[in-house]
């Protein structure tokens, strides 16, 4: 069975697909179904833009297929990044580098590092129906880049989740599936998934 992941971030598929590698399913990325246009995000939260987007890939390609859409809260900052994390500051069409240093220059001033990751997944089965699961984690930004990080995903440098003493880019795989946002939410999926198999 295929399964399309639609997103065109390299460090989402990255993720996504080890933390789905046991399962008896074909990831597939949108490249991969000949999906060369990307859907507008417009709507106001995260659950809304997740389903968004999986429907708008579901329609084109007739295949069950996951959306998510995550992004970041940081207190200091109030309501400026969230679901505009990526389009923020520097903008959508900076490189990773351009768009987390001028992040990491704008919380120099902050005293309140705290953050949270939030990441909502939706898959669209085969019949378009569409299944919400959602994750989030807490922790603190650093002043710097402690690691190196997953193309498209820059903030995992600089993220230390609570508990660990290690940014989200330092830890295991396991760790992060664990403990990360995304991880939470994906694991959810999986369960869901597993629990949709025949028997």
């Amino acid at each position: 069975m295929r399964l399309l992941l639609g997103t065109n971030n390299r460090g989402k598929v990255i993720e996504i697909s080890e933390a789905l590698a046991s399962l008896p399913h074909a990831i597939v990325t949108p490249a991969h179904v000949g999906i060369s246009e990307s859907p507008k995000e417009t709507a106001s939260t995260f659950e809304e833009n997740a389903i968004l987007k999986a429907k708008f890939y579901f329609e084109r390609a007739k295949i069950p297929t996951i959306a998510d859409d995550s992004g970041i809260i940081v207190e200091a900052l109030n309501d400026e990044l969230g679901i505009h994390t990526r389009r923020w500051g520097a903008g959508p069409a900076a490189s990773d580098e351009e768009w987390i240093a001028f992040f990491l220059e704008r919380m120099k001033k902050e005293r309140n590092k705290r953050a949270a990751f939030v990441c909502t997944i939706a898959y669209v089965d085969q019949d378009g129906g569409a299944h919400v699961f959602e994750g989030r984690c807490e922790g603190e930004i650093t002043n710097t880049l402690e690691a190196d990080y997953l193309p498209g995903l820059p903030i995992s440098a600089c993220f230390r989740p609570d508990g660990y003493d290690r940014v989200f880019s330092a830890l295991t795989i396991d760790q992060k599936n664990s403990t990360s946002h995304r991880g939470r939410a994906v694991r959810q999926l999986r369960d869901h998934l597993v629990s949709s198999l025949p028997l």
